[in-house]
């Protein structure tokens, strides 16, 4: 008798459009709230964010912007620590492209993380007509933590790596061997992880792409000044280098004095390659156009002779303002010319 009075109630509730389950994005919602909440508190040390703070920021636009803005929970991670995006659009109306901005892959390049929370809470104000933007600020939570505790403790020790001291930007599927004479004389560029997404990083990372169809994707590191194109692991030209270079001079022209250079990533060096790269797996496993900018051009100074003492300060510029601002200006560019095209203008 209960399962059919129970049976009926889901007919009933099916034809007034009555949905007998929570929707996926509230409980997504509910939990991120719930796990920000839960998060203890620390202090700022430096001029960056901690952690903490970056969700409880972006945990402010949810609850004030929650048809704008909404958490997406892509996987956690090898100390299961969750790995959360947001999902950012405008009401009411639908995308005709799809659009991914990362950062925070390596421990230590917090002006990653910084530039993208800070572009969050540009979009959530003024989200692009017919764009909708992907943002996950934080990919190597367990990195991360690792820099925060050595923050507080005093330690200057150099981190790129996850929980495994694995650098996840040499773990994706793609331009994975070393072809060029010159592994043999500087095989630390040459180098690959043992097998490809061999971490829940980056595994996260891949079911995001294969699940969303993006239609460009944008990886923030530090440091260098250039906006990068693939391939990264290849000398040779990719069959969209057109397209890539003309929106990556969009990019690069949105920061005005001193832009970073567009460049192929193999390219940066004749010696260089970056095998198992993010970049050249984004664009040659889905076909989603690519783009890896290496923000600031270090946070040393040949002034302060302290800053070369700490690998925080090799990445991470004192006063981040205006370099995060140059991130966010070719991230805004990026996003508004698809926005007014319509989708990936032609190369033509």
């Amino acid at each position: 008798m209960l399962t059919l009075l129970f049976c009926s109630f889901l007919g009933f509730s099916s034809a007034w459009g009555v949905t007998p389950t929570i929707d996926k994005e509230a409980r997504q919602a509910k939990r991120f709230s719930r796990w920000v909440h839960r998060s203890p508190r620390r202090a700022q040390l430096t001029a960056y964010r901690m952690a903490d703070q970056v969700f409880r920021d972006a945990q402010e636009h949810v609850d004030s912007r929650s048809g704008v803005i909404r958490p997406v929970l892509l996987g956690h991670s090898l100390q299961r620590r969750p790995i959360w995006g947001f999902r950012v659009s405008r009401p009411g109306t639908t995308p005709h492209t799809k659009v991914l901005v990362f950062a925070g892959i390596h421990a230590l390049e917090w002006i990653s993380t910084e530039t993208a929370t800070q572009f969050i809470e540009e979009l959530v104000t003024l989200p692009p007509r017919g764009v909708e933007v992907v943002i996950v600020p934080l990919l190597n939570p367990d990195g991360r933590e690792k820099v925060e505790q050595d923050l507080m403790a005093g330690r200057k020790t150099y981190r790129r790596g996850n929980a495994a001291n694995v650098d996840l930007n040499r773990d994706f599927s793609v331009n994975r061997d070393a072809k060029a004479v010159w592994k043999h004389l500087i095989p630390q560029y040459y180098r690959s992880t043992k097998a490809p997404l061999s971490q829940p990083e980056s595994q996260a990372l891949d079911r995001l792409l294969a699940k969303e169809d993006f239609d460009v994707a944008v990886s923030l590191h530090a440091f260098g000044g250039f906006v990068y194109t693939p391939w990264a692991g290849l000398w040779e030209r990719p069959e969209d280098w057109k397209t890539h270079h003309r929106l990556g001079t969009v990019m690069s022209q949105a920061q005005g004095a001193h832009a970073y250079k567009v460049r192929q990533l193999s390219r940066w060096g004749f010696f260089f390659r970056a095998h198992g790269a993010e970049i050249d797996h984004i664009y040659g496993q889905y076909d989603t156009l690519a783009f890896l900018i290496e923000l600031t051009r270090s946070g040393l100074n040949p002034f302060r002779p302290r800053s070369f003492k700490s690998p925080f300060n090799w990445y991470n510029p004192k006063r981040p303002k205006r370099h995060v601002d140059k991130g966010i200006a070719s991230l805004r560019a990026l996003v508004y010319t698809l926005s007014r095209s319509e989708g990936v203008p032609d190369a033509d």
